[in-house]
């Protein structure tokens, strides 16, 4: 679990990750769920609290569960057992760590040295079967989108943009207008899948705190080198997947964003 409040930007080690959910939390602020399998940055953050629809992704893979803090409803699925997890709650200082130049709660960050070393003191299996995603070995169509927009909200740290870099077959992503870049290595996020999906959202409980139906499917977008495809999203096993008249549709090799949102009305592109 990424932080992606503006005073946690830029974050350490999205630009190794495999898949991104970029999922609203509370308010107008957007949290990253980031699966790691292909490469492994040292360190990764700064790590937030989860919620019970990020963990429902987390599962989609199998994925070792890892976040500092939790809601009610999160706190109870990981509670109940059958999910592995590291929650700095309970290693903050030993296998979380706190870095100086980040104010709490900003400022929690975990290596994958120590992540490893937490799933061995817990026991939990390191490796397992996972099945891979569908891939295509044809060239994607659509209508020509070079710059995608979407609008979380009115507020300037909400806006996210895509804009195409033909030469890396790949988007850079855009945050409030800034380049998303990794702390670390200082390099941009450049992805090569994007898929937007629209879920119904709503609002449980006086803090902000959000539901998102996950299961239903429902209509998105697809952007694939250059072009933009309108598709219908399936759950496949906890995975959110594109389909079209009823086939699904492969990605392109290389990294993968998804990006839920709470209707398509805020999704633009030219």
């Amino acid at each position: 679990m990424i932080n992606n409040h503006p005073k946690a930007r830029p974050q350490s080690g999205l630009s190794k990750a495999d898949i991104v959910y970029e999922v609203l939390a509370e308010g107008d602020i957007t949290r990253f769920l980031a699966l790691y399998q292909s490469e492994r940055p040292e360190r990764v953050g700064p790590v937030r609290s989860a919620r019970d629809y990020y963990i429902d992704l987390s599962e989609g893979y199998h994925a070792l569960y890892v976040c500092h803090g939790w809601s009610p409803e999160a706190k109870a699925r990981l509670e109940g057992g059958g999910i592995d997890y590291l929650n700095g709650l309970f290693y903050d200082g030993t296998l979380f760590h706190r870095v100086s130049f980040r104010k709490a709660p900003h400022n929690s960050y975990i290596t994958f040295a120590n992540i490893e070393k937490g799933a061995k003191q817990n026991g939990y299996a390191w490796t397992d079967e996972v099945a891979p995603l569908p891939f295509r070995d044809d060239e994607p169509r659509g209508e020509q989108a070079g710059t995608i927009h979407i609008a979380y909200s009115r507020q300037a740290y909400a806006q996210v943009e895509y804009r195409y870099v033909p030469e890396q077959k790949g988007y850079a992503r855009y945050s409030g207008g800034e380049q998303t870049i990794d702390y670390d290595t200082h390099g941009p996020i450049v992805v090569q899948n994007v898929l937007i999906v629209a879920a119904r959202h709503h609002i449980v409980d006086h803090y902000g705190r959000r539901a998102i139906d996950l299961a239903a499917g429902g209509q998105g977008y697809l952007l694939q080198h250059g072009v933009i495809q309108p598709i219908e999203w399936k759950n496949i096993d906890g995975r959110l997947l594109p389909y079209r008249d009823g086939r699904p549709v492969g990605f392109v090799p290389g990294k993968t964003w998804i990006n839920i949102v709470p209707t398509l009305d805020i999704v633009h592109w030219k």
